[in-house]
């Protein structure tokens, strides 16, 4: 049995990739499609009543802040100290002044009774005084202000205290002139008292139902609102011919304490309620629940449709994928087995945006990258042996030649000439400092001193003579160079840029961050920048490191400038960068970046 099922299992990758795709998408698909369905319906639940609350909440804030303004217009009328003082007086019948006087103090608190009015909304303000004595803000044509002592509520006035007000909810408007468009009303009264606490008047601050109305109108659609007061009597909202009467659906509403979904007369309908803070007031909000969610569930049935579809169209594409990712694999598979046989020439081809394509990519990048390193490693190790062959061709016998120069050196002494024996006494300190050292390396400062016995011995060999100008940094003299690696430079500045004419050399060194920059400078005849490419040209190509002949015959080392860039770049690898500038007539100038190197650290 376990024989059969072993011949049954895949052998190939790909299709071990295949039903491991299959396997890994299909059981979570279908977990999350059972998952999705239970949970869509308490998530479309939520999402209705988040709505709605926020709905209720923007309603809440409006009707708020404009009840609000009902109360900051009674407590103007209560609290502030200069209308106080003149409504007692008027209320005690102790008013002062002639009767211009007392007109003028009495349109002036008219003129704050109708400053109090919210621009765009209108508010009737009335100041009843206990002496009938009344203020108001609209016209006693509208209506008498002595009418308010005939209201039932009237009498309920008395029992307040303080600052605290009395809502007398929904009324039939009062005032003529408003009655036909805005045929409910809504008041707040509030006593006015003396510091003994007797009343000396109240005043009446009403404002005309549909203010409230028209604010529930930016509700969406199927959403209904209505303002309930502590009776549960429809203040505002809902059809005009239901505004103060009992609110119908007290009875499903009244156990809800926030929001929740209720069922009405076999419908379910969402339900958010918020309390009115400072007089016990609410809003009811309620709307069908089937039309709270049909957008939300839409939104969901549609998903789901998508992802089903989705599914299944992907699990094609991810089949075809898997076949054509894994054929890549194979060819890579067949070079790795190539490349560990010894075919280094063999490359996979395989490309792609992809980790297999950038994988065959730098797979091939890495056989082209040992085929290079093969290849320089074999021309660093010629060049360098043909650098090395040229330094020994140009050492001789130091010993025996320094011994000879002594010598001449001394006849000429004694014979009178010492110009002649300074001369010969340069040229052996620079022999001297030159090929009778061993080692390949030495330091800046070595170096300089080579450069400075050069310098003087071609002034001698010249009727006018050349200027060194030297300009180092301390640190730069502890950095070790190739032997014999400025003369070259130097030596083309006297005979080129020079043409054996009196001029000025200036040598520079400066410490940079990761190199010390070094520069050679004549102000001799310069170049054109034909002359200046070819020179590029030649110290770029692979026989820059080979001698000139001209230039092997004619200087003093036999290694020009091309044998001196090739030294450094082995030395230094390629770190190492030089660069020319020349002009006609200007001079030419040489820099090159050397970098540091532990030695120079150390010190």
């Amino acid at each position: 049995m376990f024989k059969k099922l072993r011949e049954l299992a895949p052998k190939s990758i790909r299709h071990k990739l295949i039903i491991a795709s299959i396997a890994c998408i299909l059981v979570p698909a279908a977990l999350t499609l059972i998952i999705y369905n239970s949970l869509t319906q308490e998530a479309v639940q939520k999402q209705a009543i988040s709505n709605a609350e926020d709905s209720l909440k923007l309603v809440n804030g409006s009707v708020t802040n404009r009840l609000k303004g009902m109360l900051t217009i009674a407590n103007y009328v209560q609290v502030n100290p200069g209308l106080k003082a003149y409504l007692k007086l008027v209320a005690s019948n102790n008013e002062v002044g002639d009767k211009y006087q007392r007109f003028m103090d009495a349109n002036r608190v008219l003129e704050q009774l109708d400053s109090l009015t919210f621009v765009g909304e209108a508010s009737y303000v009335t100041v009843l005084l206990t002496n009938d004595s009344y203020f108001m803000n609209y016209s006693v044509s509208d209506y008498k202000p002595l009418d308010i002592k005939k209201k039932a509520w009237f009498e309920k006035l008395t029992e307040l205290r303080g600052l605290e007000s009395y809502w007398i909810g929904v009324e039939p408007t009062d005032y003529s002139y408003d009655k036909f468009d805005h045929p409910y009303q809504v008041t707040l009264a509030r006593t006015l008292r003396l510091d003994s606490g007797g009343i000396y008047g109240y005043v009446v601050v009403t404002i005309m139902e549909d203010q409230l109305n028209h604010i529930f109108g930016n509700l969406s659609a199927g959403q209904k609102v209505v303002l309930l007061d502590e009776a549960g009597t429809i203040v505002s909202g809902g059809d005009t011919g239901s505004i103060g009467k009992p609110f119908p659906y007290a009875a499903a509403t009244g156990g809800v304490k926030e929001s929740s979904i209720v069922s009405i007369a076999g419908d379910k309908y969402l339900v958010a309620q918020q309390q009115i803070p400072f007089n016990g007031w609410r809003l009811v909000l309620m709307q069908p629940y089937k039309e709270s969610i049909v957008d939300i569930s839409s939104i969901f049935n549609r998903v789901f449709v998508i992802q089903l579809i989705s599914f299944f169209i992907f699990l094609l594409l991810l089949i075809t994928l898997v076949r054509a990712f894994t054929k890549p694999l194979v060819r890579l598979g067949k070079v790795t087995t190539a490349v560990q046989r010894g075919n280094l020439m063999v490359r996979s081809g395989i490309r792609g945006n992809d980790e297999i394509g950038r994988l065959g990519f730098l797979f091939d990048q890495m056989l082209d990258r040992v085929m290079e390193m093969i290849a320089e490693v074999s021309d660093t190790q010629a060049r360098k042996r043909k650098a090395e062959l040229k330094m020994l061709q140009a050492q001789i016998n130091p010993h025996f030649l320094f011994n000879v120069l002594n010598s001449i050196r001394m006849k000429v002494m004694k014979r009178g000439d010492p110009e002649s024996a300074k001369m010969i006494g340069s040229l052996s300190m620079l022999l001297r400092m030159t090929i009778s050292r061993e080692e390949d390396e030495i330091y800046l400062h070595e170096e300089m001193d080579l450069v400075s016995h050069y310098v003087a011995l071609m002034n001698l060999r010249q009727k006018e003579e050349a200027e060194l100008q030297l300009d180092i940094v301390p640190e730069a003299f502890l950095i070790k160079v190739p032997r014999f690696f400025l003369q070259p430079l130097v030596e083309n500045a006297l005979i080129h840029g020079l043409s054996q004419q009196p001029g000025l050399i200036s040598i520079r060194a400066v410490m940079q961050e990761k190199y010390v920059l070094l520069t050679v400078e004549d102000n001799g005849r310069g170049m054109d920048a034909l002359q200046l490419e070819r020179i590029y040209r030649k110290m770029d190509s692979s026989e820059g490191s080979l001698p000139d002949k001209e230039e092997g015959n004619s200087s003093f080392s036999g290694m020009g400038l091309h044998n001196v860039v090739e030294r450094m770049r082995i030395l230094f690898g390629d770190a190492f960068d030089i660069k020319m500038h020349s002009e006609l007539g200007k001079g030419t100038t040489i820099e090159m970046h050397i970098p540091h190197r532990e030695e120079l650290r150390d010190v």
